[in-house]
């Protein structure tokens, strides 16, 4: 994690992403803007929430764990997103964990002063509620996408979701052999049974696996194959 002080890259984001008004004058003062490299955690589920992050650029993988230790993918995000916006909102610990897929430039801003500043403020709280309402329906057709769809489907998805990001045409992601048993989990479904896959996905020109990573060969038959990009909204 760096921080970016450029407060003229900042304004930019803001007004490209057309949320110029949704802080007011006393909270502009403290927005910072930070860029994280590939890979790099935002924030872990259970870690207490300090911040509220607003993604506007790049990507995110959004996921949990189960008191059993089982994980599931949430969703991926570009921008705009906001991350920690219920945990504000309900006072609470992060309920996910958050990772950056590609590189990514996010705008943090400390609780301290959302409360201090925008507890009352329409502007904020209009823009929190369309943002955690569009989220419940998300996790609603992502679980919905675990339970009701062949793991075929699931990884196609996941491949696109991990190896592309629309805002950077350069970002051209893999995903490495070692995380496999993490995407079995990830995905709902054995460690054996995703290797199957992924054989059958190489045998028919999907991806190349070589020298401990997974590469995407062909994206439109990988998108066909997952029918929507669920884990993308």
């Amino acid at each position: 994690m760096k921080e970016i002080k450029d407060r003229e890259q900042l304004a930019h984001y803001m007004q490209i992403h057309q949320i110029a008004s949704t802080f007011n004058a006393n909270i502009m003062p403290h927005l910072t803007l930070y860029s994280y490299d590939q890979g790099e955690h935002i924030c872990s589920q259970g870690d207490p929430a300090e911040y509220l992050y607003v993604l506007v650029k790049g990507k995110v993988k959004v996921h949990n764990t189960s008191a059993e230790g089982k994980a599931l993918i949430i969703s991926f995000k570009t921008a705009l997103e906001v991350i920690g916006d219920i945990e504000y909102v309900q006072g609470i610990d992060f309920m996910n964990s958050v990772e950056a897929v590609s590189s990514i430039h996010l705008i943090a801003v400390h609780n301290r002063w959302l409360h201090q500043y925008g507890a009352n403020d329409a502007e904020l709280l209009r823009f929190l509620l369309k943002i955690i309402t569009t989220k419940f329906c998300t996790k609603s057709d992502s679980l919905n996408f675990n339970l009701m769809y062949p793991v075929e489907a699931r990884l196609a998805s996941y491949l696109l979701s991990m190896s592309y990001d629309d805002s950077d045409p350069r970002f051209n992601g893999q995903l490495s052999t070692v995380s496999l048993r993490d995407v079995a989990n990830f995905l709902g479904t054995s460690y054996r049974h995703l290797n199957r896959v992924i054989h059958k996905f190489c045998e028919e020109g999907l991806v190349e696996r070589n020298r401990g990573f997974i590469y995407v060969k062909d994206r439109e038959r990988l998108r066909a194959l997952a029918g929507h990009n669920i884990y993308e909204t």
